[in-house]
């Protein structure tokens, strides 16, 4: 990849980010698009975030990905929340042309399971009740999810994000209960949003056994590394479809190259970049 004078600067900013997937994933994308872009990460001190925003506008740069811990207070320093980044009450993806916020983790979920089956009129289950939780919970809403049953240890935090589901008036079906008391006989998706089985725990319980599951059953596991959970491994002894965490990383990346660019994103070429990355 050649940089040049010319060459437009889009990346990432957290703290930390050096372990960050993205930058061989989009850099992938741009060189077989033939592109001038280089994306690169920022290791921003929370106490430097507005600074860090001021300054990239200044230096003309073209979109940031958020990760921890800013993609609350990030907010704060944008002109524009997209609709539903707004409801989830975190943004992931920030277009520099409106000084614009986006939450890209959602539609990651999203069409990763969408390349089994479609979420509209699904009953879904989804595990866990923080972040990745709120974002996909939301998505699920505004894609016609029938039915959503949150579940979490602490089971009033399952609730208030019922709560917020429900207000938004996307779907009118929002329940929560203790992870405990899992229940998939009528459900079409299960959603693991949860750290369960994440390296260097891969030997954790999984949050469901094949004994619970179906056949029929979609079940998405967030985790990415190890590529096959045990949640996932309990699937497939069930009959059950299993879809895979790197396919949401796959396309919350892709929305965000879209957001930027304007173009279709190479997913062909990004899944490779990242399965390398990855070791998988």
């Amino acid at each position: 990849m050649e940089i040049k004078g010319s060459t437009n600067i889009v990346g990432l900013i957290g703290h930390p980010v050096e372990h960050s997937f993205s930058p061989p994933m989009h850099n992938a994308a741009f060189k077989a698009l033939e592109m001038d872009y280089v994306y690169t990460a920022f290791d921003v001190n929370p106490n430097d975030l507005k600074n860090a925003i001021a300054g990239a506008q200044a230096l003309n740069i073209k979109g940031f990905n958020v990760t921890i811990p800013h993609k609350i207070e990030v907010m704060e320093y944008l002109n524009e929340i997209d609709e539903v980044a707004s409801l989830i009450g975190a943004v992931n993806t920030i277009d520099f042309k409106d000084l614009k916020g986006f939450n890209t983790d959602g539609i990651g979920a999203i069409k990763a399971i969408g390349e089994v089956i479609n979420v509209k009129n699904k009953n879904v289950v989804i595990a866990g009740a923080g972040g990745a939780s709120r974002a996909i919970s939301f998505y699920l809403a505004k894609y016609g999810a029938d039915k959503l049953t949150i579940l979490n240890r602490n089971v009033d935090k399952a609730q208030k994000l019922a709560d917020d589901v429900l207000a938004s008036v996307l779907i009118d079906d929002v329940s929560s209960d203790y992870i405990r008391n899992m229940d998939l006989d009528d459900a079409d998706i299960l959603i693991n949003t949860t750290p369960v089985g994440m390296h260097p725990n891969v030997d954790d319980a999984p949050i469901a056994s094949a004994e619970e599951m179906h056949d029929d059953l979609v079940v998405f596991d967030a985790v990415y590394n190890p590529n096959e959970t045990g949640l996932l491994k309990e699937a497939i002894k069930a009959g059950a479809k299993p879809v895979y965490g790197i396919k949401m990383l796959l396309y919350q990346g892709a929305e965000s190259f879209e957001i930027w660019t304007g173009k279709k994103a190479p997913i062909d070429i990004m899944e490779d970049a990242l399965r390398t990355t990855l070791g998988f």
